[in-house]
């Protein structure tokens, strides 16, 4: 079983070390979390990945390259992502533990030494970041949002949330706007960079069997000549909606999507939390779940359809993919199913098997440094960390009226469809 040490580094600095001794590897992440905003998602987004290009020690991607391989072949990955109303950009390394390395080698010293060098002396030219890295991370980040909008999927769930959630900082896309990104400069993007070190909440992840101090140690030196004034995470949770506003939007698409958002009147730090998750779940969570067994196989009315739950945020979301002339019928068939579900209408089996089917998914996290990694950062703005042992054992405790109750407190809010012209 992993162990869990938690500590502040410095205002607004912690870090956790989760000791686990059944890999040869280890991953340090520092994530970075800063309020939503249309005004700096974009420049964040485009910052983090011009960051990790290079550093003033290594100034082209060649250089920071052969720095990795150095250290037997490390990785340094970035990623970005929305939890509740706030921004996170992860930039992690990983590599072999330090109970490998040859002549009592640390890697896990060197890798934070390299993610410090990433984070506070960055590659600049006159107070500015490189124009060329620019450059290439706005090409980069301006195709990822282009394959957005090509896969319909995401695309039609990314516009349901902006409609549900128009006047909430949430409605912001993880990576901003196009235009935005097209706006920032190299000089913006060095404000940009300033600003998050001063105001943002930094945690700092090291999961490993390695003594975790020398990492610990290196991060509490690189913050001690930071002047820093925190800003204070929060999110907006709406428990109830109003009446439900419906959208519809054509496209020239093969299969038509029908996105439904709902509040669900439970978000963290609610006790509630665990019912609402194999409610969830029951609904549309799985392949023996309402949604699929009765709507998509008994009733064929759709090609896929599911459910997901955003515990910080207080979502439901339920999406499928449609023939047009099925998206009414669809709709009508989603609700019973949750009507069902308000009336009590919920088998033993259904609760027990999904109850299986969800502790089943937390251990598979748990077969790797970065399902570990993984989740522990997605923790990082709820009511604590708990290991996926705790996590089991609430949902397994978790009864048949409780869920129920959960149920009865999803509201629905939103009604996205996108349709063939």
């Amino acid at each position: 079983m992993s162990q869990i040490k938690r500590t502040e580094l410095a205002e607004g600095v912690f870090f956790t070390a989760v000791k686990d001794s059944r890999f040869k590897t280890m991953k340090i992440s520092a994530n970075i979390i800063a309020p939503l905003s249309g005004e700096t998602a974009s420049a964040n987004a485009l910052l983090c990945g011009v960051l990790s290009r290079s550093t003033a020690a290594y100034p082209d991607f060649t250089a920071l390259s052969k720095k990795l391989s150095s250290l037997y072949g490390a990785d340094l990955n970035v990623s970005i992502r929305k939890s509740g109303d706030n921004q996170v950009l992860s930039i992690s390394a990983s590599g072999l533990d330090d109970r490998y390395t040859l002549e009592d080698e640390s890697v896990a010293k060197e890798l934070s030494l390299l993610l410090c060098g990433v984070l506070f002396d960055p590659n600049l030219s006159g107070g500015a970041f490189v124009s060329d890295d620019v450059e290439q991370e706005r090409r980069q980040l301006l195709d990822v949002i282009d394959s957005e909008f090509n896969d319909k999927r995401l695309y039609a769930n990314g516009q349901m949330i902006r409609y549900m959630c128009e006047n909430e900082v949430f409605g912001i896309k993880r990576y901003g706007t196009a235009e935005k990104i097209k706006e920032a400069t190299p000089r913006s993007l060095y404000e940009t960079w300033k600003n998050l070190l001063d105001t943002a909440v930094f945690e700092i992840i090291y999961i490993g069997d390695s003594s975790p101090e020398k990492a610990a140690e290196v991060f509490k030196d690189a913050f001690k000549s930071t002047k820093r004034t925190p800003v204070r995470v929060r999110t907006e949770i709406i428990r109830e909606s109003g009446e439900p506003k419906r959208i519809v939007e054509e496209m020239n698409v093969s299969q038509s999507k029908l996105v439904m958002g709902f509040r669900a009147g439970i978000a963290h730090p609610d006790k509630e939390v665990p019912a609402a998750i194999l409610m969830c779940a029951i609904l549309g969570g799985t392949a023996h779940s309402k949604l699929f067994c009765n709507v998509r196989e008994k009733q064929s009315l759709c090609y896929y359809c599911a459910s997901y739950y955003d515990k910080i945020k207080g979502l439901i979301i339920v999406d499928s993919g449609v023939e047009g002339e099925n998206v009414e019928k669809l709709e009508k068939g989603i609700l019973k199913e949750i009507d069902d579900m308000k009336n009590g209408l919920i088998s033993d089996f259904e609760v027990e098997a999904t109850k299986m089917a969800i502790i089943n998914i937390y251990r598979s996290s748990n077969d790797t440094v970065s399902g570990i990694e993984s989740w522990y950062s997605n923790q990082i703005l709820g009511d604590g960390f708990k290991s996926i042992e705790e996590m089991s054992q609430i949902i397994n405790a978790v009864t048949k009226e409780e869920v129920v109750a959960a149920a009865n407190k999803m509201t629905l809010d939103t009604v996205f469809v996108l349709k063939n012209k």
